[in-house]
């Protein structure tokens, strides 16, 4: 039984005239009776009742009729979604990101692409780095918005830097380094510092001794923080400052003021990471034809 077969018959089904079809479908009468009698011979049963007033649909019709409608919808549908998928406008897309860094590229990216297409479900994973570079490579993740690594993890990814951010000293507003205009790693120094967890962020660590190592200096780490909304409180708090990246204003708002560095600009990448052996999708591609519009915009 083929595709056409059920066309043929919902055509006659509906108009109840072997002619009126055949002028429909643009063929030839006879060679649509012979269609039709294959489809009748090939079910078993009897779709029409024929006599020369022309043909009613049997009991059996009726139904076949309301199935073969059924299925040619389904095909329909299914075709229109693959042709769509291969357009990168259905179908789900698995996105991994890291939050913070990626404020300011991320929600735009989003809420645009949503709007252009609405057809593609986008599936938001909030993973550590390591986590990301494991979904990259194993393929549960399409693509990552995230810091660029370049560690061990990193092997077999391709890293597509979309914007670099400066790293800078956060304060209350009421501290003294608020005043200035900016502040040197010497200074930075002797002040408490609020930070992550070394655990959790070993990344993090590494970013400080990029900054004081070339002075011959070393922080001191006054309170560890779990996440970045524990590390703005203590920072608004009083109890030291912290030394975060620029993107940090889009979280905290005006509960901290953040001045650069004089005699430092360390600094670090965020954009797209990818599979070098993956396959991308053409939403994919899309949705980073859109995270690079915003970046530059």
């Amino acid at each position: 039984m083929e595709l056409r077969h059920l066309r043929y018959f919902v055509v006659v089904g509906e108009t109840l005239s072997f002619n009126k079809a055949a002028a429909k479908l643009r063929i030839a009468q006879p060679a649509l009776s012979r269609q039709v009698q294959d489809l009748e011979d090939e079910i078993g049963v009897d779709l029409f009742s024929r006599s020369p007033r022309g043909v009613t649909l049997t009991a059996e019709g009726k139904l076949f009729l309301e199935e073969a409608r059924a299925i040619l919808q389904r095909t329909e549908e299914a075709t229109a979604r693959t042709r769509a998928l291969a357009r990168g406008e259905y179908g789900e897309l698995h996105i991994g990101y890291s939050p913070t860094p990626t404020a300011e590229i991320l929600p735009p990216a989003l809420v645009a692409f949503q709007k252009a297409i609405p057809g593609v479900k986008i599936i938001l994973h909030d993973l550590a780095g390591d986590e990301l570079n494991t979904g990259l490579l194993d393929g549960s993740l399409q693509l990552a918005v995230m810091v660029e690594r370049a560690d061990e993890t990193s092997l077999g990814l391709r890293f597509e830097e979309l914007r670099r951010y400066r790293f800078c000293i956060a304060v209350a507003p009421d501290h003294s380094f608020a005043k200035l205009k900016s502040v040197s790693v010497a200074r930075a120094a002797v002040e408490p510092l609020i930070a992550f967890r070394r655990k959790e962020y070993s990344g993090y660590y590494r970013i400080l001794e990029k900054i004081f190592s070339p002075h011959d200096l070393h922080p001191r780490v006054a309170v560890e923080c779990d996440g970045v909304s524990s590390l703005i409180t203590e920072v608004e708090i009083g109890r030291g400052i912290a030394i975060v990246s620029e993107v940090y204003r889009q979280i905290s708002g005006k509960r901290l003021v953040y001045r650069q560095f004089s005699d430092s600009d360390e600094s670090y990448g965020i954009g797209i990471m990818t599979a070098l052996k993956g396959d991308a999708t053409p939403a994919g591609e899309k949705f980073c034809e859109m995270l690079r519009k915003v970046a530059s915009g």
